[in-house]
């Protein structure tokens, strides 16, 4: 049987109920996929740029800094070798594309199975609109309130772009707005609550329940 939520009013009141659907919300949660989701996404946000000289690339160095024998001391070739002051570094990090991808069919996966985790956890709360007639981070504060959310690390999940919301919501800690095709498993996870409007759940199911 299909869960079902209330919807409610941006002042918190409830309007009536939504069916949530079945196959995004009511399977078996994948742990593993999941992680591997988390991890995928986790790796793609790398940059991957960091790098150290090595000794080919320290500038100096192409004199050797004394003779071979006769003056007591050991032999060396170059004043940059690693383990001298200014030297080069030895297997320091390169420059590398740390990128990894998943199947489409496993970031399906693994997105069903994080929605019906917070079904599992009634996490999920649904409410008519997010449309604002100002910019104002009181109101969307107020909203939250008034669903009962408070300081937990909230999710709003939006049909498209809504720049008044996003301008009043930057200021506001443990929240996040994201439109609903570009929703990951990254951001439900690390959600406390998820809150959509009814357009943003067609969305969701629309292009991710196939």
């Amino acid at each position: 049987m299909a869960n079902t939520v209330p919807v409610h009013t941006r002042g918190g009141e409830k309007r009536g109920e939504v069916a949530l659907p079945e196959k995004l919300f009511g399977i078996e949660p994948n742990e593993h996929v999941m992680y591997e989701a988390v991890r995928t996404y986790l790796a793609n946000q790398r940059h991957g740029t960091v790098k150290t000289k090595g000794r080919s690339d320290v500038s100096g160095g192409g004199r050797k800094p004394w003779r071979q024998k006769g003056t007591g001391r050991a032999r060396v070739g170059s004043s940059r070798i690693s383990h001298w002051r200014g030297g080069g570094i030895t297997f320091g990090p390169e420059p590398r594309d740390h990128s990894m991808r998943l199947p489409k069919k496993i970031r399906r996966l693994t997105l069903r199975s994080a929605l019906s985790s917070k079904a599992g956890e009634d996490a999920v709360r649904m409410v008519e609109d997010f449309e604002l007639e100002r910019i104002s981070t009181k109101d969307v504060a107020t909203m939250l309130n008034a669903l009962g959310i408070g300081t937990d690390r909230a999710l709003l999940v939006v049909p498209e772009a809504n720049e008044k919301l996003l301008l009043s919501s930057r200021n506001i800690p443990n929240l996040e707005v994201v439109r609903a095709r570009d929703l990951t498993t990254y951001y439900l996870l690390r959600a406390d609550v998820v809150v959509m409007t009814e357009r943003a759940l067609a969305n969701v199911e629309e292009v991710f329940g196939e």
